[in-house]
């Protein structure tokens, strides 16, 4: 009697450790799964010019290939903007160059806690997917709105403004995009290329190329085409 009271106590102990063993390890697949959700891309935007691998909004379609990582709160991706955003534009019209426009968010600690620049840029790519065409025209009024650096930044509402006056199809799908932050942690999960040391970071044909603020230096003497 003894002997078969011990060996139920014996079976009864593995049981039990097999189920501590099961729950341990269905917490541990609990915490993967909530870090990859909370690390993870999230929502991504569908749409045939957005590059969801690289984070690029592409316009155009010409032979040679510019890419431009910017920043919406960055100022120099103002300057930037101001002094070579016609001319890169004429090229896009011109289908001289495929012109793909990296939304970026590295200077989310210069708002004072809005992170406006990951807004911004879901902004941005929420724009793109929704009304492709006037993409192009609320990234100009973006910058032609850039509140100064270490400010709050534009609230959503602001950028939803800004979107209108722009001339973009604002419909409330999109104007919820923009006002949840629809596409932030797509923009996180995206930031600049290697070697890149800041923003701007001006592409040409897969070579860096120092900003000058010469569009004919910097992007024509550049091209191929």
């Amino acid at each position: 009697m003894a002997q078969a009271a011990a060996g139920k106590r014996n079976w009864f102990a593995i049981w039990v450790s097999v189920a501590a063993v099961v729950v341990v390890a269905l917490v541990i697949g609990l915490v993967v799964w909530m870090n990859n959700v909370s690390s993870g891309p999230g929502a991504q935007p569908s749409s045939s010019n957005i590059n969801t691998d690289t984070g690029a909004i592409s316009f155009g379609s010409g032979p040679d290939v510019v890419d431009t990582y910017v920043d919406f709160m960055c100022p120099i991706c103002n300057q930037f903007e101001k002094t070579e955003g016609e001319t890169i534009k004429q090229l896009v019209s011109d289908n001289k160059i495929t012109l793909n426009i990296h939304p970026v968010s590295i200077l989310d600690r210069a708002s004072q806690g809005t992170k406006f620049s990951s807004r911004s840029a879901s902004a941005m790519f929420a724009v793109a997917e929704a009304d492709p065409a006037n993409a192009y025209a609320f990234m100009e009024a973006m910058f032609q709105n850039q509140p100064q650096e270490s400010s709050p930044g534009l609230s959503d509402d602001q950028i939803v403004s800004i979107a209108k006056g722009a001339g973009v199809n604002v419909t409330s799908d999109l104007e919820k995009a923009i006002t949840s932050g629809k596409y932030i942690k797509f923009v996180q999960a995206h930031g600049l290329p290697d070697g890149a040391k800041g923003t701007p970071t001006l592409v040409v044909n897969g070579a860096f190329v120092n900003v000058t603020f010469n569009p004919q230096t910097d992007i024509v003497a550049n091209l191929k085409g």
